[in-house]
């Protein structure tokens, strides 16, 4: 009776392991929805670049996309949540620049949060230009204009950003740094609210990303000053580079990419990163995203984990010259 019992455990033993290997193969993940989390508001860059994916890949999978934003802390609300869940490739992150840029950010703080030690890759879905813009109340057509209009303010002017080390921040202190116009920083949960402030005319002038600002430009309530790129921006070939203007030392875009937690089954990323490839690969796809002014990147995994380590060190130095410190 005894063997008979032990045989019992190992063959459940045995038999739990097979299921388990089996559940993670290719050929049978997903097998519910997918979460989808988002560090930031609805309509935001990265929330809106999310939204034009997950129906295409929720058709390719079989299963549900379903976005969660969560919102605050600068993103490790987010991160840090998709980080504990479950690696089983049903929570995902959608994520930009400042996964990078929290180890420039935080690398002298007790913050145990490491997007290379804590992810597994997946793909780069696209990336867009940031944009120089300014309310419509502000006396502006040109960065030189924005300038001079900074210096006659009797108070320092503000400048409005996605948060407090996000790629807009640091982004305006390179400019900032190349044009010697002073302006205090006014951190924002969001390109989407910082874009609504500037349309109201709460803020004078942010730099964000163009996807976050073009309705209000198209409203008439925002007026785009220069694209951040060494390109002009596919939304509006009109919009000069700030390289043109005479700022040579900014080249920035916002990148955003699908991530999954640490540990993750490699069939489950391969097969994630495939189909993630094959819809940025469709001409609609390709051609709903050029309406935005957003590049689609196919990538594999291995080159979004450079991408997440070089820019960690392209913004290194722009956090310490400038002291940012988080909250």
């Amino acid at each position: 009776m005894r063997n008979r019992f032990r045989w019992g455990l190992v063959a459940w033993a045995v038999f739990g392991a097979a299921a388990l290997a089996q559940a993670q193969t290719p050929s049978l993940y997903p097998d519910r929805p997918i979460r989808l989390v988002i560090a930031f508001p609805p309509g935001g860059a990265t929330d809106t670049l999310s939204r034009q994916v997950t129906q295409e890949l929720g058709e390719a999978l079989g299963q549900s996309v379903v976005i969660e934003n969560k919102p605050g802390a600068g993103g490790y609300i987010a991160w840090n949540y998709v980080a504990a869940a479950d690696p089983d490739g049903y929570t995902l992150l959608m994520a930009e620049n400042a996964l990078g840029i929290s180890q420039a950010l935080y690398k002298k703080t007790s913050s145990s949060f490491d997007p290379v030690k804590q992810y597994d890759a997946i793909a780069v879905v696209a990336t867009s230009p940031l944009v120089l813009a300014v309310a419509n109340n502000v006396k502006a057509n040109s960065v030189n204009e924005l300038i001079a209009y900074a210096h006659a303010m009797p108070q320092k002017i503000n400048y409005a950003s996605a948060g407090i080390g996000s790629v807009s921040h640091l982004t305006f202190e390179v400019i900032r740094a190349g044009t010697g116009m002073d302006a205090v920083h006014v951190p924002y949960k969001g390109g989407a609210p910082a874009a609504a402030a500037l349309a109201a005319g709460d803020i004078p002038l942010g730099v964000l990303a163009s996807s976050s600002v073009a309705p209000h430009v198209k409203s008439g309530r925002v007026r785009v000053l220069a694209v951040t790129m060494g390109k002009r921006s596919p939304l509006n070939p009109e919009w000069p580079t700030l390289q043109e203007q005479g700022v040579k030392e900014v080249d920035a875009s916002n990148w955003t990419a699908l991530f999954a937690p640490k540990a993750t089954p490699q069939p489950v990323i391969d097969k994630l990163n495939a189909e993630v490839v094959k819809i940025l690969h469709m001409p609609d796809v390709k051609q709903r995203f050029a309406g935005g002014g957003v590049d689609t990147i196919p990538s594999s995994a291995a080159e979004l984990d450079a991408r997440v380590k070089q820019e960690a060190e392209r913004f290194r130095a722009i956090v310490q010259k400038a002291n940012i410190r988080p909250d």
